[in-house]
């Protein structure tokens, strides 16, 4: 009896044996998740990232000091050139000096993305409407030449009265704002090819004339739109309101 008891546990301990292996190979068994698996033959290892000059490192993407440092790169030097939108060390805009190096100034150009700008028709002077541009970044911003204004889909640009020239590139500090004059129509009707207006584009100068300052400014008019002729003309950009308000 106790001979066939042994045999009974044994055929049975075999049979267990089988059917995990058989479970294993269905891909349904258990496996051990404790333990490293080995990588697979021909799998290259995980690569490491290299570090790039941004991260402090070395690496090829860095590409040595960049070309706005005037340092070399991959052993080849560089041009030392300005970065998009900085002002030129010595503008030769409307007298605008140069402030020199080492001062910690940083100066960028007004536009669309750094401030806010509204046009409010006035009754006095007859046919005029007031653009102001108010700095809302954090850097102090020049405003070079004047506004270049498109009413609508209109094919002409205005021109600006040179009388109204200043005699230094208007720069306004955060939270300062800038003035243009807009002489919308002839007060003696002398103008032609008049037709009311529902939209308006400012558009900003670089520091070298018709060259673009950056995105551009669409204040909102009046839901009467504003009427203009050919008479179409704008002051250049002014530090005070008083100098165009008499324009």
């Amino acid at each position: 009896m106790r001979l066939r008891h042994i045999r009974l546990l044994a055929a049975t301990g075999t049979a267990v044996a089988a059917l995990a292996l058989t479970a294993c190979g269905s891909g349904t068994g258990t496996e051990d998740e404790g333990a490293a698996q080995p990588a697979a033959a021909g799998t290259p290892a995980a690569k490491t990232p290299e570090r790039t000059a941004a991260d402090g490192g070395t690496g090829s993407t860095g590409g040595g000091k960049g070309s706005a440092e005037g340092g070399t790169a991959n052993g080849t030097p560089v041009a030392r050139t300005h970065a998009p939108g900085a002002r030129p060390d010595a503008s030769a805009s409307q007298g605008r000096q140069g402030t020199g190096t080492g001062t910690g100034r940083s100066v960028v150009l007004c536009n669309g993305t750094n401030t806010t700008v509204t046009a409010q028709p006035l009754d006095r002077p007859l046919n005029h409407m007031l653009l102001t541009v108010k700095n809302t970044g954090g850097k102090t911003c020049d405003l070079p030449y004047y506004p270049v204004l498109r009413f609508d889909e209109m094919q002409w640009v205005p021109q600006a009265d040179e009388d109204t020239r200043p005699q230094a590139v208007v720069s306004l500090a955060p939270g300062e704002s800038g003035y243009a004059s807009v002489l919308l129509s002839a007060a003696d009707g002398s103008g032609t090819g008049g037709r009311t207006a529902h939209k308006l584009t400012v558009a900003f100068q670089g520091y070298t004339p018709n060259s673009d300052g950056g995105p551009s400014a669409t204040p909102a008019l009046p839901a009467k739109g504003v009427f203009y002729d050919s008479a179409l003309k704008v002051t250049f950009w002014q530090q005070d309101l008083d100098a165009v308000a008499g324009w």
